[in-house]
């Protein structure tokens, strides 16, 4: 089966943590790059951060503060929030594109809520 399950999120309160997971099959995380997006209400979804084998980039608003990782023995990636800001809050979805095909796999969405 070709699909991405996400798991963590949740409330936390500013400058906590959390961290994402979105599990893969081999084939999409040997082959395929994968990204974190995430959609405020009422905005549009914007890209958080991606990860090729050769580089993993980051939006300015997460710099730092965000870190992209993966288990390849469990054929997962993650997202490793720290110091959350209200403005974080949103919906994280995982993203699998392939690097050349026009092909590609989303997660089902996870709540990350900051608040006091």
């Amino acid at each position: 089966q070709e699909r991405l399950v996400e798991s963590g999120g949740g409330l936390v309160q500013p400058g906590g943590s959390l961290e994402l997971s979105c599990a893969a099959s081999k084939t999409i995380f040997t082959i395929y790059t994968m990204a974190w997006y995430r959609q405020a209400p009422g905005k549009q979804r914007e890209l958080v951060a991606t990860s090729s084998s050769t580089r993993t980039t980051y939006a300015d608003s997460v710099q730092g503060r965000f870190r992209f990782s993966r288990n390849t023995a469990l054929t997962t990636v993650y997202l490793e929030m720290s110091n959350l800001k209200p403005e974080d809050t949103g919906v994280y979805y995982c993203n699998a594109h392939h690097p050349y095909a026009d092909d590609e796999y989303w997660g089902q969405g996870i709540q990350v809520s900051v608040s006091s």
